[in-house]
C-alpha cells in the first residue's frame, strides 16, 4: 500500500512539472538566444538592451538575463535585471517577477496571444503591456505602453529585439 502511495505522489509530481513545462513552451523561441534591442523611449531617453533567456530547474523557470544602462545618465552598461518566468497551478497563469540592479522589481502575468508574448504588470498607477510580437525565428516587434482590449492607448516605447540566426548566448 504504501508503495501504492509513493507512486502515486511520484507521478502526481512528474504530471505537475509536464504541465508546468508546456505552459512555458510559447519562450521556446527565445530561449538559448541572446536577444537586442535599441531604440528611444518617448521622453527622448536610450533603450538599449542585450537579454538571455535560459530555462532552469528542469524547465519549471524561464530565466531572463538583461543587461541595459545601469544609471540615469545612461552611460554605463552592464547587468541590470534578473527575470523569473513560472507557471503558478493555483492561479493557472503564468507570473513573472523582475528585480533590477537599482533594487526594485516589476511582476505581473504573462500570456502568449498565438506566437506573441504578452506581458501586463503594474508601474506606478499605470497598467503597462510588454508585448514581443512574433516577426520571424530571429525577430520580434517590441512594444511598450497602455493596451486596452486589444488596441493601444499610447506607445512608450517601439523598437526590434533581435537574435543572430546562430545565437550563442553573451558572457561577461
Amino acid at each position: 500500500m504504501k508503495k501504492i502511495i509513493f507512486l502515486s505522489l511520484l507521478f502526481a509530481g512528474l504530471g505537475n512539472l509536464q504541465s508546468q513545462e508546456n505552459q512555458l513552451s510559447f519562450f521556446e523561441p527565445l530561449v538559448g538566444k541572446t536577444w537586442s534591442a535599441e531604440g528611444n523611449w518617448g521622453d527622448g531617453s536610450k533603450f538599449k538592451q542585450d537579454i538571455t533567456f535560459r530555462y532552469d530547474l528542469g524547465q519549471t523557470l524561464v530565466i531572463a538575463d538583461s543587461n541595459g544602462y545601469t544609471n540615469k545618465e545612461q552611460t554605463i552598461y552592464g547587468p541590470r535585471n534578473h527575470g523569473l518566468r513560472k507557471f503558478d497551478a493555483a492561479s493557472n497563469t503564468i507570473k513573472f517577477w523582475e528585480f533590477d540592479v537599482f533594487g526594485g522589481v516589476t511582476e505581473g502575468t504573462v500570456t502568449a496571444k498565438g506566437k506573441d508574448i504578452v506581458y501586463t504588470y503594474a508601474y506606478g498607477e499605470s497598467l503597462v503591456t510588454d508585448y514581443w510580437e512574433f516577426v520571424d525565428d530571429n525577430t520580434y516587434n517590441f512594444i511598450v505602453g497602455s493596451y486596452e482590449n486589444g488596441e493601444w492607448k499610447q506607445k512608450y516605447l517601439s523598437t526590434q529585439f533581435t537574435t543572430p540566426k546562430t545565437s550563442e548566448p553573451k558572457h561577461d
